[in-house]
């Protein structure tokens, strides 16, 4: 099966000519002799999703999830993490027994669980009853609760390296948030095997010239990724475009999207939090931002607008977050899965493909 497209987003570049399927997968490139519109795109694959399209991951069931699947699929994901945030024992454990291992529409990789080791002075709106210190005990118990893929944690906690070491010695990837660490306890997080690092910015330690906390140490170094929410709420354009000066190549987008995102403004829950959407922003009764409601595609748009390539924006929303987590997703090359968003001239969605199969269609 051919796409019928005139080009395709390989890697970091734009390759001219169809692309080919067979049984699931990419079998060529750059096929010549089509008069096909569109670019063709590694599909998106979002670390933080609390939910979308009216579902909360906190409280969601197989249907739920079905329902979210579609959803998200609407936007070009193709790949992505339910993400917990802090919450009592007890409903992280039934949270993450409740993840389907396959359900409608993109790949379930696994789950984020944001929470409960953070930083009590950066919360968020995270609620602080719930919070943890640093427990190899409690740690466990979630990791044997269901399938947790990537962890964010305060690495400044005492115990909290200890809890990287469990996680990285189980394949679960580690990154950093919600904390107040300085740059030498974030450097020591990151040599001890923490990949990334949480909403860059937002719920941690400020960056200030002789204190450039974690923030600053990540974007000092070339094997730390950055995670960043591109909604125009959480950080400024400006402030975006020297993260990506700074670390271009290992930025990845990430959505935070809570039940509310793809449904307009109004009331919605994250975990047990109440939310109000206003005018596309989420925030708490506390007026404090509570994720958002942003889509992947406007997360690629919204950085390519500030004239990062398109290539390299896509790549933002696929291949990096991929890296992440070490998952066989984010990539169009030849053998790769066949999981591919077809973009318009418009950049809107015209096709999205998991495995080949093509889920929407214009």
């Amino acid at each position: 099966m051919r796409l019928n497209v005139e080009a395709a987003v390989v890697g970091r570049e734009l390759v001219l000519g169809d692309v080919e399927v067979v049984d699931g997968r990419i079998a060529r490139v750059g096929v010549r002799g089509s008069n096909g519109r569109g670019v063709a795109a590694p599909g998106f694959v979002d670390l933080q999703v609390n939910g979308f399209g009216g579902v909360d991951f906190a409280g969601a069931d197989a249907a739920a999830y079905d329902r979210a699947g579609d959803a998200l699929l609407e936007t070009g994901v193709t790949a992505y993490l339910p993400t917990l945030i802090t919450a009592p024992e007890d409903a992280l454990v039934s949270a993450l027994a409740a993840l389907p291992e396959r359900a409608r529409g993109p790949r379930i990789l696994g789950a984020h669980v944001e929470g409960p080791f953070l930083a009590s002075t950066r919360m968020g709106t995270h609620s602080l009853a719930w919070r943890a210190d640093p427990d190899v005990a409690l740690l466990e118990r979630l990791l044997a609760a269901g399938r947790v893929r990537l962890v964010t944690l305060a690495p400044e906690l005492p115990g909290a390296l200890e809890l990287i070491d469990v996680l990285r010695a189980r394949g679960v990837a580690v990154s950093c948030g919600h904390t107040d660490a300085t740059a030498e306890e974030a450097e020591a997080a990151f040599d001890r095997g923490a990949q990334a690092v949480t909403h860059l910015f937002n719920a941690m330690r400020p960056f200030r010239h002789r204190d450039p906390g974690i923030a600053g140490a990540a974007l000092a170094r070339d094997d730390v990724v950055v995670q960043m929410i591109l909604d125009g709420h959480h950080v400024a354009p400006e402030t975006a475009l020297i993260v990506w000066r700074a670390a271009a190549g290992r930025v990845a987008l990430v959505t935070d999207a809570i039940a509310g995102a793809g449904q307009g403004d109004g009331r919605y829950t994250l975990g047990s939090v109440s939310v109000e959407v206003r005018d596309g922003r989420a925030r708490n009764d506390d007026e404090v931002l509570a994720g958002s409601v942003l889509t992947m595609l406007d997360a690629v748009r919204n950085l390519h607008a500030l004239g990062v390539p398109l290539v390299d924006a896509v790549d933002a929303a696929s291949a990096v977050p991929a890296r992440v987590i070490g998952a066989d997703v984010g990539r169009l090359a030849v053998g790769s899965r066949a999981d591919v968003v077809v973009l318009d001239d418009n950049l809107a969605i015209a096709r999205v493909l998991v495995g080949g199969e093509a889920l929407v269609a214009a």
